[in-house]
C-alpha cells in the first residue's frame, strides 16, 4: 500500500478541476502497477467525480448542481451557523466524497472521456483542498 496526500488550491466556487495527472503522478511514484487507487477529500464542501473534462459539461454540471442547491434557497445550515455555504454542503453531499478506481500498466483505467475531477463547491473558495490518494496492489 502507498499514500500521499495531493493539495490542489482552488480559486472560485463552483470551479472543477482536473486533476488525473496529479493522480497518475502519484500512482507512478508508488512503484503499483496493478491494482486500485482511492481518493478521499478531506473537505465537507468539495466533492471528487469523474467527468468528460470539456467546456460543455464543465457548465451542464454547474449548472445541473445549481438546480439541486441554488443559490437562493433557505438553507437551515446558514441560519445556525451564519456563514453561508449551506448549498455548499448540500452539493458536495450529493456527489461525494470519494473515488475508487482500477489501476493498470502504472495508470488510471478510465475511461476515453473520463477524468478525474475534484469540485470546489464553497462560497468561501480559493481554499487548498487535501486529497488523500491510498494505492493498493502490486
Amino acid at each position: 500500500m502507498f499514500r500521499k496526500i495531493i493539495r490542489i488550491t482552488s480559486q472560485h466556487e463552483g470551479d472543477i478541476l482536473n486533476i488525473t495527472h496529479e493522480v497518475n503522478e502519484v500512482i507512478g511514484e508508488s512503484g503499483i502497477t496493478t491494482g486500485m487507487v482511492h481518493l478521499f477529500v478531506q473537505h465537507s464542501t468539495a466533492a471528487l467525480t469523474t467527468i468528460e473534462y470539456e467546456p460543455g459539461v464543465i457548465s451542464d454540471m454547474k449548472q445541473a448542481l445549481s438546480v439541486l442547491a441554488p443559490d437562493t434557497a433557505s438553507y437551515a445550515h446558514n441560519n445556525r451557523r451564519g456563514d453561508g455555504n449551506g448549498r455548499s454542503h448540500v452539493k458536495a453531499a450529493l456527489v461525494g466524497p470519494d473515488l475508487a478506481i482500477p489501476v493498470e500498466a502504472g495508470k488510471l483505467m478510465c475511461g476515453t472521456w473520463q477524468q478525474v475531477a475534484l469540485l470546489e463547491l464553497d462560497v468561501n473558495a480559493g481554499r487548498t483542498r487535501s486529497i488523500i490518494c491510498t494505492i493498493t496492489g502490486e
